[in-house]
């Protein structure tokens, strides 16, 4: 049987690989050559979702299927309410988890929009990591 702390890291790490897929896919969505704004957007909301996701996970926080990041910052404050704070503005990614992806009253995001919901994300991704111990992922 495997140690529980050799367990948590492993889930840790593929939340945390998910996460980067998702970052990826992100920036990789807004290049010069693709300029897809509405995929963007919706991986940025993706990437940090399963950052603030891999937080919990380490911090053994319980958390429900949801793609709501005010309720992960919630639960996340619970441990460190000043890095839940610090990612307070993260929240405006939420319409971006679920609206975009169905045809709706939602406007196009702008090139501005999108740029800002990768900058969002990848500092999400920044103070996730730096909160956490440094893990060595496969």
């Amino acid at each position: 049987m495997r140690p529980p702390e050799e367990v948590k890291k492993e889930i840790v790490c593929q939340w945390l690989a998910k996460a980067e897929q998702d970052m990826e896919a992100a920036q990789a969505l807004f290049s010069e050559k693709r300029r897809l704004l509405f995929p963007s957007c919706f991986h940025s909301q993706q990437a940090a979702e399963k950052y603030i996701k891999a937080y919990l996970t380490w911090h053994q926080t319980e958390f429900p299927k949801t793609h709501v990041l005010g309720e992960l910052l919630d639960l996340m404050g619970e441990t460190d309410d000043a890095l839940a704070k610090s990612l307070s503005s993260v929240t405006l990614l939420n319409p971006y988890g679920v609206e975009v992806r169905y045809p709706g009253d939602i406007p196009e995001p702008t090139f501005a929009q999108a740029e800002e919901a990768l900058r969002l994300a990848r500092a999400t991704r920044d103070a996730i990591l730096q909160s956490l111990p440094p893990l060595k992922c496969p």
